[in-house]
Order: C-alpha cells, then structure tokens, then sequence
C-alpha cells in the first residue's frame, strides 16, 4: 500500500509555513495523496482541511489509512518572547500533539508513522563538539545561559516529552529534531539571509564561533521520506547537514555564492537593536547550534548536500 513504490497518503498538521510547504510540493510532485491541516480553508495544489489544533473535529477522517502523519503545527518563534507569546508558543505545540493522539487512538486503521517536529534547540550551545542523538548535551544548563535560551530548550523538551507519553500501539512514532530547513522560497530563512548578502550587510553576526545548522531543503524531504519508509526506525532523529559550520564561515560562503566580497559585521549590540525592531529575538543566531545527524548516517541515508558551499550555490 505505501512502501512498494505505491502512492502513500501523508497527513501534515501545521503545514502551511515553509518547511510544510516544502514537503507537501516534493511529496505531491511524486504523486503522493497529500492532506494539508490549517485553520482556514485556501487554494493550494494538494487537499486542504480545516482544524483548530486544539479540539476533535471533521479532519479526524483525513487520518485514517494514512501512511503517514507529520505533525509541524506551533506557533513561530519568530516573534518577542513577551509572556502572551510564550504561552502561545508552547500551547500550540503541546495541544497540537495531545489532539492528534487523541484522533490515532479513535482509528480504525491508524497511521503507519508519526513524525513530530522537534528542535535542534534542544541541545546545549557549544563550540567544542556536534552534538548528536546518543551523547549530545542537552541545554539550559551552560553557563552563562541567557534566559530567552532556556526557554527555547524547555520549549523543545516539554513537546517532546507531551509526544513520549502517547502510547500508539500500531503508529511508529519518530522525533525530528530540526534544523535550519534552507530553501529559496520568499520569506524562507535562506531569502532573508541572501538578502542581506545583496545589500552587502551579510557579514559575521556577532564573535562568528557560534555554529550554524542547517538541511537543504531536498534531502530534508528525501530523510522524511527515508524515515517514512525504513520500518524500524523510531525515536530521535536530528535534522542536519554533516557538516555545521561557524557563522563567520557561514555567511562567506553565502557572500562567494553570490558573488560580492563585502560583508559588513553585525555586533551583538546591533543585533539586539535590530531584534528587538523586528520583533524577534537574538538567540535565533546567537545560540551556538552544533547539530550531527548520527541516525541519518548510521541508518544509511546519504546526503545530496553534505557541504555547505555545494547547498548555497545549488539554492
């Protein structure tokens, strides 16, 4: 039904922003049946239903038979951690996985999988050494470790502990730990930075140590994909090139993709400035995120874009 080469049917919870989008058009584009849950009903090339994230209702149909389900919903965190949004943030991730678990228990033919989305926050910032699956350290407890940090990480621990308690007999049950997912769609992370790259602003961002995750947005689908079909894989998973790098390396890279040698710095003090006019938040790049997919590896996925220089000129 899904693994012999045969269309799969693939529920995606949250699946309206970027990394959603992406995989509802690779997966589409193979001739999968792709179901789209969002909390108002729009034109888009793949089924949409409508859901609240919160409480049973008529998309509960949409999951039975499904091969798989990737469940991406929660609020960005690309916003001011004031405390309305924090509790937005969290609620929504944590409401999103109780009612889906909730809807699998009700079927009469539940997913095959599960695949949650997960934060490669969770990990602790570090310079020294990738953190990986078996022996990465968790974070919140560095020294020092900014306040707006130990959120995010309580954040990523507390959705994936709300997932662990779901007893699913019959639904494989997989953690994707992700990264920066880069694609060239607008609004996407990797537009934002090239578009810095344009206006010769793309420079190091504060010391530069701090290490960048990061997935191309091909073998991001092509490792769902993976994980959707190898049966025996379960647990954590994070979502990663092999190859991390500082962002000081990061965005000179980017610059010589591009073309242009001028990068102007941006001084932690600038960044705070910047942040706190954009309504955002200086840990998204400051954080040191030193992410190495071991799982991926070991189980035998292999990446079309390991490296970083072969993603920015490709995207």
């Amino acid at each position: 039904r899904a693994y012999g080469g045969e269309p799969m049917k693939i529920v995606i919870p949250g699946g309206t922003g970027q990394i959603g989008t992406c995989l509802a058009r690779s997966f589409s584009a193979q001739g999968h049946e792709v179901v789209v849950l969002s909390r108002s009903l729009h034109a888009a090339p793949w089924q949409v239903a409508v859901w609240d994230g919160q409480t049973l209702g008529a998309w509960v149909s949409a999951l039975e038979n499904a091969d798989a389900v990737i469940n991406l919903a929660g609020r960005s965190i690309n916003c001011r951690y004031t405390w309305k949004n924090r509790w937005q943030i969290l609620e929504s991730r944590i409401r999103s996985v109780r009612v889906l678990g909730e809807a699998i228990r009700h079927l009469k033919t539940p997913p095959k999988v599960w695949l949650q989305a997960g934060a490669a926050t969770i990990y602790a910032h570090r310079l020294d050494e990738a953190n990986d699956e078996i022996s990465g350290v968790m974070g919140g407890f560095e020294n020092p470790c900014p306040e707006t940090w130990r959120f995010g990480v309580d954040v990523a621990r507390a959705w994936e502990g709300e997932f662990a308690l779901l007893h699913l007999p019959h639904t494989r049950k997989v953690v994707l730990r992700t990264s920066l997912v880069m694609n060239p769609d607008r609004g996407s992370v990797f537009d934002y930075l090239l578009g810095l790259v344009r206006l010769g602003l793309g420079g190091t961002v504060g010391s530069g140590q701090q290490y960048v995750s990061w997935m191309h947005e091909s073998d991001y689908t092509r490792a769902l994909q993976f994980l959707i079909e190898n049966e025996t894989l379960e647990g954590p998973f994070n979502m990663a090139s092999p190859h991390p790098l500082p962002n000081a390396d990061f965005m000179a890279q980017l610059r010589r993709s591009w073309g242009i040698n001028i990068g102007l710095p941006v001084y932690e003090w600038m960044l705070e400035i910047g942040a706190f006019l954009m309504r955002t938040e200086s840990e998204l790049v400051l954080k040191s995120r030193r992410v190495a997919p071991k799982r991926l590896l070991d189980s035998g996925f292999v990446f079309q874009f390991p490296d970083w220089n072969m993603a920015a000129d490709d995207l």
